[in-house]
């Protein structure tokens, strides 16, 4: 059990709101994460695993056009897994992760490439992006270390959402960061 989830769910209880999370090369972490915390299924309403590119139009929304022009690894795609997963499991908050842990690029992004998003009821309109929801990680390490800094790095945009701090200047952020190596 993180921090970092510990206090998402106290935060959540807190407001009496809910959290549900679509995940892609994550492949569960982020919602194991979170269900490792006692209590989680007083503010956790669960999670999709949108691995296959087609599942994240089936099952989450995102527009098939933009998939079928830009891939699976692009901030749109995140903010639309946050915004359908969110309306899908009927949640107040909804969190996404997508992205290449490698061995090889995807999509014509590099290993590394990650976009984690967030959604919300301080969202008045979809798509997060606009209002800065979305951030691109340039992460080193290996498959793993990709994935496990991949779910910190959501779960602290969630923690900043929280707590009413701002994400940026009202775009997507283009942060580096090192996953462990």
């Amino acid at each position: 059990m993180s921090p970092e989830a510990a206090e998402v769910l106290r935060l959540l209880t807190v407001r009496g709101e809910t959290l549900a999370v679509a995940e892609s090369l994550t492949g569960g972490l982020v919602a194991a994460e979170i269900t490792a915390t006692p209590g989680a299924s007083r503010a956790f309403r669960g999670s999709v695993t949108a691995y296959a590119t087609e599942l994240k139009h089936r099952l989450l929304g995102v527009d098939a056009t933009l998939l079928a022009e830009r891939g699976a690894v692009d901030p749109q795609v995140a903010a639309q897994m946050a915004a359908g997963v969110r309306k899908a499991l009927g949640a107040d908050w909804g969190i996404a992760t997508t992205g290449v842990a490698g061995p090889e690029p995807q999509d014509g992004q590099p290993v590394g490439t990650v976009f984690v998003a967030v959604d919300g009821p301080s969202e008045a309109t979809f798509p997060a992006i606009e209002s800065g929801k979305v951030i691109r990680l340039r992460l080193n390490g290996d498959r793993a270390e990709i994935r496990m800094e991949s779910v910190r790095s959501v779960l602290a945009l969630l923690l900043r959402e929280l707590a009413g701090e701002q994400t940026g200047n009202g775009r997507a952020q283009d942060t580096e960061q090192n996953g462990g190596t």
